[in-house]
């Protein structure tokens, strides 16, 4: 399984091993724009993020994050399993996008405040008849 080869650890199978810790600089909360990346929160990458010198900052997974986001609205639950990462090491990556302005979050519209099936139904119907 795992075996100490010079000063790095390796998995025989997947090669060298990079803790979550080293991804975030030993971060685990998003940074202090107060974000809540829960599993359902939506993100879309911002077109109006300007880039340039901050792309330089961005790390791997950063960019693997990106990626993955200009395919379209992804959850955060999603770009942790596409992207292969654990969903706080994505937490603290998104919050770093997000303070860059690569990236905007929402939230979902809660059921309770959907339309009613009974309300829906009356639209279809009323649709039919026509």
């Amino acid at each position: 399984m795992y075996e100490l080869s010079g000063s790095q650890w390796y998995d025989t199978d997947a090669g060298p091993l990079v803790r979550p810790y080293a991804m975030t600089g030993g971060r685990t909360e998003p940074g202090s724009g107060g974000a809540h990346f829960d599993l359902i929160a939506l993100v879309t990458p911002d077109d109006t993020a300007s880039g340039g010198s901050q792309d330089a900052l961005l790390g791997p997974e950063h960019r693997i994050l990106l990626t993955l986001c200009r395919n379209g609205t992804q959850s955060v639950a999603e770009l942790s399993a596409d992207a292969d990462l654990p969903v706080g090491v994505v937490r603290v990556l998104l919050g770093d996008l997000l303070e860059s302005g690569y990236v905007r979050v929402s939230r979902p519209v809660p059921p309770a405040e959907l339309p009613d099936e009974r309300v829906i139904r009356e639209v279809i119907t009323g649709l039919r008849a026509l």
